[in-house]
């Protein structure tokens, strides 16, 4: 009789161990060097600096947990992606590190709930690109002189992937010229993106409708693994 309680404990004790390891392993937010200090992130991960395809999902920190609020396929640039640090304009790349969110914006309205700074893309909004205007990496409207319309973006153009967006830091606060410009988590187009990362038109409205400017959102890119891992940033 004895014995047979002492070999149940242990089984129960053996299953319990088993049990605990997934629900125990660290998130993704718990094992990136930094998440910007806000209590919402959203990560970008592709397999590797080859890869086009990821997958982007939307973290919140509650009770000194983070934990899942959303999940979605995501795009990355034609040229895969690069190192922010080094990353040269026109490659197509999609820059990996950890940025700011400023602003979002959009051709159509704001999802319902969007607590977010969100600005109205009009015929004259235009995202200079141009390395030799003032302006460069910055919304102009309407587009200044010294900044060409061949090196910027009009932005009510992209009417599939711009009807909303939110604005990445990549060189944004204080831009290096030839590093890059008009980085944003948008809406997918026909496929991959120029540089941008991209998710379904739902998703989008998700992550508009959820990220709140108070609790400082992030946004993380990266690989599995490697020099441009994630976990780096």
């Amino acid at each position: 009789m004895r014995r047979s309680l002492v070999t149940a404990a242990v089984l129960l004790a053996l299953a319990g161990s088993l049990g605990a390891g997934p629900t125990d392993a660290p998130s993704l937010p718990d094992r990136l060097a930094d998440t910007g200090g806000g209590s919402q992130l959203i990560t970008a991960e592709a397999q590797d600096t080859g890869s086009t395809t990821g997958t982007v999902t939307w973290w919140e920190r509650r009770g000194g947990r983070w934990t899942e609020a959303g999940s979605a396929p995501a795009r990355f640039g034609e040229g895969g992606l690069a190192e922010g640090a080094t990353r040269e304009q026109g490659t197509g790349t999609t820059p990996t590190g950890l940025y700011d969110l400023p602003y979002a914006f959009g051709i159509e309205d704001a999802p319902a709930g969007t607590t977010y700074p969100y600005r109205e893309v009009t015929e004259d909004s235009w995202w200079c690109q141009d390395n030799d205007a003032r302006a460069y990496n910055r919304w102009v409207e309407p587009r200044p002189a010294d900044c060409r319309a061949a090196e910027a973006e009009h932005l009510v153009s992209y009417g599939t992937q711009y009807a909303r967006a939110l604005v990445i830091g990549f060189n944004y606060d204080r831009p290096v010229r030839g590093r890059g410009a008009g980085i944003f988590l948008h809406v997918n187009g026909r496929g991959a993106t120029a540089g941008c990362v991209s998710v379904p038109a739902a998703a989008m409205a998700e992550i508009l409708a959820w990220a709140d400017p108070e609790r400082e959102p992030h946004i993380a890119v990266g690989t599995s693994s490697g020099p441009t891992a994630i976990t780096r940033y």
